[in-house]
């Protein structure tokens, strides 16, 4: 703002805390005609001709103010905040929902913006719940037409339709393997060996309980970073109790004697469509989580494998979540996961919770681009000439 725009901007605040809204208005207008790239001018002037009552005006400054910054949080929200005076309710709510986009921390805000923010949230979510229940009642001859999994993925795209779901994609952390689908928690009927492989729940149990007396040493805490690498959300499980697990693979190789003492278990773990990538996977472990413990959000390292979570001890107050979707645990119900995804779990019980995990080969690749996978990676392993990547 040049030097005379930023008196003539002073003198305009001063005249408006003295309720001299129109020689405010005189005072911000000549200051444009010699500034009109100065976002502030547009914005103070449309808080004047909203204290006139000169609504078009107002909106006129604030399309002025747009042009020249088209994410300015403040022109923004003054904009739906103007709608919404105006009684302009499914408007308002738009314009809020974009506003909130470009919305900095609360912290950041002062009191009247805050509030004003507060009113944006109510209201946009007021709208999204009215249009969401619109659209289903439109809709509910057609939905009623779908399987449950058909509809479950309508419900998604309605909700991420209306903002209201957020849109999770694959983040792998290493290995991302063109082509394969964005899903969250895969069908069961695409797994055809799911019900055997829960069948075997009451003979994993029993093993899973023969470990815990007789190796409870066997346990490591899963996340082992060494200290001087970046832990960001795994500081405070990093090398602890809390987030323990009984491995039954080593780098991609069985731990013989580890597998000897759960034979029930690693027969049906074998039976599934194991990912084998060498010095990698695959890997099947008993997870133990401590009462009062929360798995933070991450990301797995490769999208061409799947997980699959078998629960066996379960106390009430656990949960799960990929990407948009909680769901709680079954015991003895399994399902296959993109890890890959966005994904989190907690225990809010006083008990412990066990669950059997596994990884499997995604079933979106030929046996031809396993192989292919496979050998991609032990070429980058032999040109390094290093021990391997991050397991997988």
């Amino acid at each position: 703002m040049s030097a005379d725009a930023a008196s003539a901007n002073r003198a305009a605040m001063q005249a408006m805390a003295a309720g001299n809204m129109k020689g405010a208005q005189a005072m911000l207008q000549d200051a444009i005609a010699r500034n009109r790239s100065d976002i502030r001018l547009w914005l103070n002037l449309a808080v004047v001709r909203r204290q006139l009552q000169d609504f078009d005006g107002a909106f006129e400054a604030l399309r002025e103010a747009l042009r020249l910054d088209n994410r300015s949080f403040v022109a923004l929200l003054m904009q739906a905040s103007l709608l919404d005076r105006l009684g302009r309710a499914k408007e308002a709510a738009v314009a809020y929902g974009i506003a909130l986009v470009q919305a900095p921390p609360d912290a950041e805000l002062d009191p009247p913006t805050l509030q004003a923010v507060t009113r944006a949230r109510e209201l946009s979510a007021q709208h999204a719940a009215e249009l969401g229940r619109f659209v289903r009642e439109r809709t509910a001859t057609e939905s009623d037409r779908l399987s449950a999994a058909e509809r479950r993925r309508l419900d998604a795209f309605i909700d991420m339709s209306l903002r209201v779901r957020r849109r999770y994609r694959q983040e792998p952390m290493e290995y991302a393997y063109p082509g394969l689908p964005d899903i969250e928690f895969y069908e069961r009927e695409e797994f055809l060996w799911l019900p055997e492989f829960e069948a075997a729940t009451p003979a994993i149990g029993r093993e899973l309980a023969r470990i815990l007396v007789e190796d409870e040493e066997g346990f490591a805490p899963y996340i082992q970073y060494d200290e001087h690498l970046p832990l960001e959300q795994w500081r405070e499980l990093n090398k602890s109790p809390r987030w323990s697990a009984f491995h039954f693979y080593d780098k991609g190789s069985e731990i013989s004697e580890r597998c000897a003492r759960a034979p029930e278990t690693m027969t049906a773990v074998r039976r599934l469509p194991q990912a084998f990538v060498d010095l990698r996977s695959p890997t099947a472990m008993f997870s133990v989580l401590q009462p009062r413990t929360r798995i933070p959000p991450h990301t797995g390292i490769a999208n061409f494998r799947l997980v699959v979570h078998l629960p066996l001890v379960l106390p009430p107050g656990c949960g799960f979540r990929v990407g948009g979707e909680t769901r709680q645990w079954r015991a003895g119900e399994a399902w296959v996961f993109d890890d890959t995804i966005e994904h989190e779990a907690w225990n809010d019980s006083d008990q412990v919770r066990i669950i059997l995990i596994c990884d499997i080969w995604s079933p979106r690749l030929s046996p031809e681009e396993r192989a292919a996978i496979r050998s991609v990676i032990a070429a980058t392993d032999a040109f390094r000439g290093t021990a391997p990547g991050p397991q997988i």
